[in-house]
């Protein structure tokens, strides 16, 4: 009787387990069907991951992605307020290893923002930033101390899209990402003179150091589209920039260090509706004041096209000095000038030690400019007895086919350029070419192996220019690999 009771207790026991274990199958099927018919009612939320890798001067400890922030990449939603949160958000790990911005994937609208210190912006390839057509997404601020007002019109000028101001280690870097400034309608205003402020830029730091912008595309920018000004140690690679020719698009120039020092732009193409790169140091009597040169810059490995105007331009707003400026290894395309010098009376200032070499110029109006009588002041103000010094002007080992004139040199009557040297220099003219392939007036320097034959003030000397041999800062600094195999949720 005992063996036949706990058989019996044993046998309602397992039906016990077993129908519970069905329910519980039953209860599970029954979620996982409900689940799998709400997938078609609403959206969920679907984890994606990536690699992230790229060379930085600076890897971070904290990683965020904009979607984290309410991003929406569907090209009509403002970001504006989710870059502004995550970047906010992400302020408080500067002494902390510093922080990276993730955008992933999608097209994201967005007026200007401001980035912090010991931060990273991150493009993925497949992310493309789109400046938002709104103009009460652009904040109006002051003009630059060393330029006393607008490029474009008196008083302010719109902030850039992305904004930055008192920073140190910074970066914005990417896998090829995109940042289209959309500036058609800018351009338009511009050119019906209906502008009230200066058009914003695509990229702007100031009284920054250690700033570092690379492997991204920039297109259509309202304006310039790399503005470093009043900031150091500045690494700038791998961009590439485009802008439409024709119609032109204006002063759309490509990477303008402005009153900067130790800046290294290289690997770089660039497609513009003004100078691909060009150096400056403020205007007039604002810049003279100001007092900040633009020193140490190397520029290498750069391809431009430029048909209206130069590859490389120094000024015309120089008033601030330019000195040791280091290009090589460069090649020109479609472009008004290969190496221009702009200044007038009543810049002040300087621009000196400047030397390029190995250019290569393809199809050019002029492979040599340099000009004292550039005008466009800030003002009526400026001190008409402000004299620019134009000295070591360095230009060797080129080559330039299909160049309609070779060089267009004229200094400033009673304050000529000088110590002008040019050597292994030889220009192939074009079938419909300029009868005298050289103009000079109130210059001063020499010449050595150049075809065709330079002016008689730059008599054949027999010497060759030289290029430095010293290594600056900025050359030495540590390039870092930084990784992470990142999730985000859409």
């Amino acid at each position: 009787m005992e063996f036949w009771w706990t058989s019996t207790r044993r046998t309602h026991q397992v039906h016990a387990e077993r129908k519970t274990i069905s329910i519980l199958i039953l209860g599970l099927l029954s979620v996982y069907l409900l689940r799998g018919v709400d997938c078609h009612r609403r959206k969920v939320k679907v984890s994606h991951s990536f690699d992230v890798q790229y060379s930085a001067i600076s890897c971070r400890e904290h990683t965020a992605f904009l979607t984290d922030f309410g991003g929406v990449g569907d090209g009509k939603t403002s970001n504006t307020k989710a870059f502004q949160s995550a970047i906010n958000h992400l302020s408080q790990f500067q002494s902390q290893g510093g922080s990276q911005l993730i955008v992933p994937p999608g097209r994201y609208l967005t007026g200007s923002f401001n980035l912090t210190s010991h931060f990273t912006l991150y493009l993925h390839k497949e992310a493309v930033l789109l400046a938002s057509q709104e103009v009460s997404e652009w904040e109006v601020i002051e003009p630059l101390p060393s330029y006393g007002r607008g490029r474009d019109a008196d008083g302010g000028r719109y902030i850039s899209l992305i904004f930055g101001t008192n920073l140190t280690d910074v970066i914005i870097t990417g896998a090829n990402g995109t940042i289209d400034g959309q500036g058609a309608s800018w351009w338009k205003e511009f050119k019906s003179k209906k502008l009230k402020y200066t058009r914003p830029y695509l990229i702007e730091i100031m009284f920054s150091d250690q700033i570092q912008i690379s492997n991204i595309t920039l297109l259509n920018s309202p304006s310039w589209n790399v503005h470093p000004v009043y900031s150091s140690n500045i690494l700038i690679q791998g961009l590439t920039i485009l802008a439409p020719i024709v119609p032109i698009s204006p002063n759309t120039d490509g990477i303008n260090p402005d009153s900067c020092t130790n800046v290294r732009i290289e690997d770089c193409y660039i497609v513009s509706g003004d100078d691909c790169i060009a150096v400056k140091s403020g205007w007039d009597e604002y810049g003279i004041a100001f007092g900040m040169p633009t020193q140490h810059l190397i520029i290498r490995r750069l391809t431009c096209i430029s048909p209206d105007s130069a590859v490389i331009a120094l000024g015309s707003e120089m008033s601030g000095g330019i000195q040791d400026v280091r290009a090589e290894d460069i090649l020109a395309i479609n472009s008004e000038s290969g190496i221009r010098i702009k200044t007038a009376v009543g810049r002040g200032g300087f621009v000196k030690d400047i030397f390029v070499r190995r250019m290569t110029m393809k199809t050019m109006k002029w492979a040599f400019w340099m000009t004292g009588n550039y005008g466009s002041h800030a003002d009526d103000k400026y001190d008409k007895n402000a004299l620019p010094v134009i000295n070591g002007i360095n230009y060797s080992d080129m080559v330039a086919d299909n160049v309609t004139m070779a060089a267009r040199l004229e200094g400033i009557d009673g304050d000529p350029f000088t110590g002008i040297c040019i050597s292994n220099v030889t220009i192939s003219m074009a079938a419909k070419a300029k009868k005298v392939p050289w103009t000079c007036t109130d210059v001063e320097g020499l010449t050595s192996s150049v075809s065709p034959t330079a002016c008689n003030m730059l008599p054949e000397q027999g010497t060759n220019c030289p290029f430095p041999t010293d290594v600056l800062p900025i050359d030495t600094i540590e390039i870092k690999t930084c990784s992470c195999r990142t999730n985000y949720f859409i």
